[in-house]
């Protein structure tokens, strides 16, 4: 499972994402995607810092993707937020998983965890645009940009 801040990262990066380039502001995006506002800025200066988005102050001003969603993906959240999801760690231990230290669940466990890391890898923002974009005109919200999305 995804960390809170990783979580609250794919789902605002869909938003932005789902902008068009156009800068949209933090407070625009928490309401949107129900996330703190406080939470999503500390998240949003972490990604700043990592190369992933753009903030500008001011009018005009406000949150852009810095590359586009399609070549983001959750696997990049993951590193720049320090997610735990991508480590090898053991099922059984707080150790790191090798073949070296054969658990019994290593043979269960390393093709799954190797698929997880995988499916991350692959997963776009773009993809998590699409979805936040039918989840808010299921919900009966508006997308960013006032045009309902593709049901």
């Amino acid at each position: 499972m995804l960390t809170q801040s990783v979580g609250y990262a794919a789902s605002a990066l869909g938003c932005v994402a789902s902008m068009g380039g156009k800068p949209i502001l933090v407070r625009e995006i928490a309401e949107m995607c129900d996330i703190p506002t406080a939470y999503l800025a500390k998240i949003i200066n972490g990604l700043s810092r990592k190369g992933i988005v753009d903030t500008q102050r001011g009018i005009g001003g406000g949150v852009t993707l810095r590359v586009p969603a399609e070549e983001i993906s959750l696997y990049d959240l993951c590193v720049a937020l320090d997610d735990p999801i991508i480590y090898p760690k053991c099922m059984l231990s707080n150790v790191e998983c090798s073949d070296e230290r054969e658990c019994p669940a290593h043979r269960f466990w390393k093709p799954h965890r190797l698929r997880k890391v995988e499916f991350l890898k692959e997963t776009t923002i773009a993809e998590v645009a699409a979805f936040e974009s039918r989840r808010r005109w299921s919900a009966g919200k508006p997308t960013t940009d006032n045009t309902p999305a593709e049901p």
